[in-house]
């Protein structure tokens, strides 16, 4: 490792204690310790979950648009999304959608709608956004996104040609899409949506059996709403002429079949959309080493998190990658593309102590590293282990 290295720090927050740019701050004043003239870019980033909207501000500028929507239940909430500069838009479906917005009593997929997330986005249209990127996550709903296209303008009829209002118990009375209302700009847009799931629409692994339970359905509204899925899905091909029932379709409660269908979405996973968003690739370019991380990771860390996927873009730029994570798991240090994972808990202790200890722990996790990385560097600098020990 060269003298005055140059460090990417790339860490994802840990929850309830230390923000990216916390662990970033640690990491840095470590690596000046050990590295005087080392230079450092700090990058918050995240998965498409929790903290995304922020991470992304924080690294790209733009700013957090508030807006009046519906909450899963057609009840006024305040939503907001990110507006990044060059005519991109951010929006979480949690934001209008979640099942955070619903006390416990109140969940049912049956009644709930993506109304919210459709109003956002349309929104953002009318504010310019031609990138328009969904983060799919964390919905309340299992209504296939029929919410998300009345709010576009498309009109969803029943066999008597009545308009519905697009939630859950509308999936089954479903018979026909009128396309004529759809607002203009959603053609001129280009849509991603963030989704890490590959659940299907209908079936024993499609929206209704896996994610509605948690959502509050019943075993009886789980088969009513698969069934209406499976009409969904049949008026879906039969309006744009192609079959939606694909892995990926079933992710918010079917919401990922309506960004596939109306707005012609490319599915992605969550954190590797937001390295492309914030130019990762072009960040790596010089770095001798990327420091990554996360609150614990476990076998999740290989689906989709920040870790495997900021180890998989330093594996494809040749720079070496190590984590600094919260906590571990057996087998979580096996991500391709990761060279090390030092976890920040050094003695058995209350989970409770480690949150109250996390940024004192985090800076002594910083400090084993860096000192470690210094101690490798002048060993690099001798010519044998011997002279090693002269140095």
């Amino acid at each position: 490792m060269p003298v005055t290295p140059k460090f990417v720090f790339a860490s994802d927050s840990l929850k309830g204690t230390l923000s990216s740019l916390d662990a970033a701050r640690l990491l840095g004043e470590a690596a000046r310790r050990h590295f005087p003239g080392c230079s450092w870019t700090s990058v918050p980033v995240a998965d498409g979950g929790e903290g995304t909207l922020d991470a992304l501000l924080a690294t790209c500028g733009g700013e957090k648009v508030h807006v009046l929507v519906d909450d899963p239940l057609g009840r006024p909430v305040e939503a907001a999304y990110a507006l990044l500069p060059g005519g991109a838009a951010v929006i979480e479906t949690a934001a209008a959608s979640g099942l955070t917005l619903l006390a416990p009593g109140e969940r049912n997929p049956l009644a709930a709608s993506t109304y919210g997330t459709g109003q956002l986005a349309r929104n953002a249209l009318e504010r310019g956004a031609r990138d328009v990127t969904i983060a799919l996550g964390g919905s309340a709903t299992n209504d296939g996104g029929m919410g998300l296209a009345r709010a576009l303008g498309a009109r969803l009829l029943d066999e008597n040609g009545r308009e519905l209002a697009g939630s859950g118990a509308d999936l089954a009375r479903v018979a026909e899409v009128d396309l004529s209302g759809v607002c203009p700009l959603v053609a001129e847009a280009h849509f991603t949506m963030m989704c890490d799931v590959d659940n299907p629409l209908v079936g024993p692994e499609g929206a209704s059996a896996v994610f509605g339970p948690q959502k509050g359905a019943s075993p009886e509204d789980v088969r009513r709403l698969d069934a209406g899925m499976g009409r969904w899905a049949d008026v879906l091909e039969k309006t744009f002429g192609q079959n939606f029932d694909v892995p990926g379709a079933g992710a918010a409660g079917g919401l990922g079949a309506a960004c596939l269908a109306f707005l012609g979405a490319k599915a992605v996973g969550g954190v590797e959309r937001v390295l492309e968003l914030v130019g990762f690739d072009a960040l790596l370019e010089g770095a001798d080493l990327c420091v990554t991380g996360e609150g614990h990771a476990d076998a999740q860390t290989l689906r989709g998190k920040v870790v495997s996927g900021v180890a998989a873009a330093c594996e494809r730029a040749g720079v070496p990658c190590v984590a600094v994570v919260g906590g571990m798991s057996a087998g979580a240090e096996r991500v391709p593309g990761l060279a090390a994972m030092v976890p920040v808990t050094i003695d058995a202790m209350p989970l409770n102590e480690a949150l109250e200890r996390a940024e004192e722990l985090y800076a002594l996790a910083a400090e084993r590293l860096f000192s470690l990385l210094s101690l490798g560097a002048g060993l690099g600098r001798c010519s044998s282990l011997h002279e090693s020990f002269g140095c």
